[in-house]
């Protein structure tokens, strides 16, 4: 099978950075171009780039020249880790020129007719680029609401769901490079991420939504209130998380529904797919992201610490990789779900 030609844009940033290490021998997709800010553009990406991945740059990437962020480029394919503050604009440019941009930032998560995606959850809200024109513009959702609404899936499906209260303890890598200043975050937690409590009790509802005839979504009903915190962990996002139900089930129902569930990537066999996208531990103890945030490629969710809740119905904890499911594997993983349905 031959590749399909991929770019990423904003390609020297820390989501960047990410793309090309996951793309790097990658089975269906091969990076052709990288481009970036006006700052970086027409250097090689090894000297545009300050590399902090843990693996080394790919030899094939350091002398690519770095492009600038307009239409232009040979791959018809692209990846964008962009700034929120750039990503807007240059992304609709790319689309009305007939790219098809699959996005980790924020700007477009919102529009009505752009799906906001995590495979395993909503692969069927792909009918939705049949309202868009020209180009496409696909969005992965925000890393801390990625992990919820995996462990919810399956549980809004079998049960329904009322309210859900959480409260989270996200990664400075989240903050991106270079991120919190060590002297805000050594010793200490910061009880506040911007714009980060909005997107998660907005985003599940267009996520866990059903498609009306138009290829529209229809909100979910769920109340959802959020608290995010960020913490001096590099590397996993964990939340701990409150449901009340429409119909209770037993704690036994609800295991179950996690280690059971499958979706269309598992079904497809998708290359960036984990092959139980969420797993269940019974120790008191986890899940925790020194030894859980790596698991199956760091692309599954983990649970744990399941127990019924004097206020609402069940209380659990949840972790997931913030860099790889919650962005740049995810996003990849939904490219890959793309090409399955023939739709690049």
């Amino acid at each position: 099978m031959s590749k399909i030609n991929v770019a990423v844009l904003g390609a020297t940033g820390s989501v960047g950075q990410k793309f090309i290490e996951l793309l790097a021998n990658h089975p269906w997709f091969e990076l052709i171009e990288v481009a970036a800010s006006n700052r970086s553009a027409y250097k090689k990406y090894g000297e545009a780039a300050n590399w902090f991945m843990q693996t080394p740059m790919p030899e094939n990437i350091k002398n690519m020249e770095v492009k600038e962020c307009i239409p232009n480029l040979t791959a018809k394919v692209v990846f964008s880790g962009l700034d929120s503050g750039v990503a807007g604009e240059i992304e609709e440019k790319f689309a009305s020129a007939g790219y098809t941009v699959i996005s980790n930032s924020k700007n477009h998560r919102n529009d009505v007719n752009v799906p906001l995606m995590i495979p395993e959850v909503n692969a069927d809200h792909l009918a939705m680029l049949k309202n868009q024109s020209t180009g496409y513009i696909v969005t992965n959702p925000n890393c801390s609401t990625i992990g919820m609404v995996t462990a919810l899936k399956p549980l809004y499906d079998k049960f329904g769901i009322e309210q859900v209260n959480v409260v989270t303890m996200q990664a400075i890598s989240g903050a991106g490079y270079p991120g919190v200043p060590s002297l805000d975050i050594y010793d200490n937690v910061v009880p506040f991420i911007d714009s980060e409590e909005p997107k998660m009790e907005k985003e599940p509802l267009k996520i866990l939504g059903k498609l009306n005839s138009s290829n529209k979504v229809e909100f979910a009903d769920i109340k959802i209130s959020a608290q995010c915190n960020r913490v001096a962990v590099i590397d996993g996002h964990t939340e701990c998380v409150q449901i009340k139900f429409k119909k209770k089930p037993t704690k036994e129902e609800i295991i179950e529904a996690w280690t059971s569930y499958r979706g269309e990537p598992q079904k497809l066999n998708l290359p960036s797919a984990p092959k139980q996208p969420i797993h269940y531990f019974e120790e008191n103890k986890y899940p925790q992201p020194r030894i859980h945030r790596n698991l199956e490629g760091g692309m599954a969710v983990s649970v744990g610490r399941l127990r019924e809740c004097p206020l609402f119905d069940f209380k659990f904890v949840v972790m997931s990789h913030n860099t790889v499911r919650g962005a740049a594997g995810g996003t990849i993983l939904i490219a890959e779900l793309m090409k399955e349905k023939n739709l690049i």
